[in-house]
């Protein structure tokens, strides 16, 4: 129609989320410096989100160190910081919600219940629901789980592609308020997600497989979902996640560069020119960010970073190998 304005390209606004469990190390890096590339080449907004709602593995003053490392490696947020202890009244009330819609019920199993009752799961044991039909005999009520449903779900991941799980199948119905009180990750970040407006999500792969059970919930609340990239996680060299081993060393924040080129080349960027400071290197990496040059898969060891970002770079990247059918 003569006159009429283009439609405005829809606003991106991402996010870095990290559990200050300990300061920032280097997987926390790659998932930090991806989401932050992918914002800014977007020319989008980019936030920082303290998920501190576990308040047990809460680690003193790691959350202000994880600020300060963040800042000396130029990374620049656009808001305030949101920590989410003081956000509980919001996922009290979607607590409510789901409950007043009759898609959730209070349980009374315990771990070691669960664990002689279930079969193993994409991630551990499969609930039986043994509570869903209301609490047995005697039982008091110990967590809220959310009734979860067989159809399958799928979402198209911008790194890892097409992935489809059956929740129920897989997981089961899953706690959204454990035994102590707190609220589960997976309401929280879905609440947070919804009321930042987040339009788009790059996070570690460790998160791949809780992926369904967020748009699960996000359709059962009534909120957005957003674009997701999952990013290959950084094993040691035994095998397990960076962030979980205790030799994980933090990244020096009187030394970025070298952290910053390590991460680059990890996430299969092509080379950048010379860089003497952190504000000299983002403004070269958000001008050749390519998301799509990101290794698919979903974890890599430390040992042979470099052969791998010449195989990806040169578009012989393994096929994802399906965590489930």
């Amino acid at each position: 129609m003569a006159g009429r304005q283009p439609a405005a390209a829809p606003v991106y606004r991402g996010r870095f989320a990290p559990s200050p469990t300990g300061p920032l190390h280097f997987g926390s890096l790659l998932a930090a410096m991806a989401s932050y590339a992918d914002a800014r080449a977007c020319a989008g907004t980019w936030l920082v989100r303290m998920e501190d709602i576990d308040r047990p593995r809460e680690v003193p003053g790691s959350a202000a160190l994880i600020l300060e490392t963040l800042s000396a490696l130029g990374f620049e947020w656009d808001a305030p910081v949101v920590f989410q202890q003081a956000r509980t009244h919001a996922y009290s009330a979607a607590l409510a919600l789901l409950a007043e819609n009759g898609q959730t019920y209070p349980c009374g199993c315990s771990r070691a219940e669960i664990a002689r009752q279930g079969r193993t799961g994409l991630e551990g044991t499969v609930y039986p629901g043994t509570c869903r039909n209301g609490l047995p005999a005697g039982r008091q009520p110990r967590s809220v789980r959310i009734k979860t449903h067989s159809d399958p779900l799928s979402f198209a991941d911008r790194i890892q592609g097409l992935q489809t799980q059956s929740v129920q199948e897989s997981v089961g119905d899953f706690v959204l308020r454990r035994a102590d009180g707190i609220h589960a990750y997976q309401l929280a970040v879905v609440v947070d997600d919804a009321w930042q407006a987040i339009t788009h999500v790059v996070r570690g792969a460790d998160l791949l497989l809780s992926t369904p059970r967020q748009i699960m919930l996000q359709q059962a609340l009534g909120c957005p979902q957003p674009n997701y990239a999952h990013i290959p996680l950084m094993l040691d060299d035994q095998g397990r996640k960076l962030s979980k081993s205790l030799a994980s060393a933090p990244v020096d924040a009187a030394d970025p560069l070298p952290a910053l080129r390590k991460a680059w080349d990890c996430l299969g960027q092509r080379s950048l020119g010379k860089v003497v400071s952190p504000a000299m290197f983002w403004k070269q990496a958000v001008e050749a960010w390519r998301i799509d040059r990101v290794p698919r898969r979903q974890h890599f060891e430390q040992a042979g970073v470099s052969a791998q970002r010449t195989a990806d770079a040169e578009g012989s990247i393994d096929k994802l190998q399906q965590s489930h059918p």
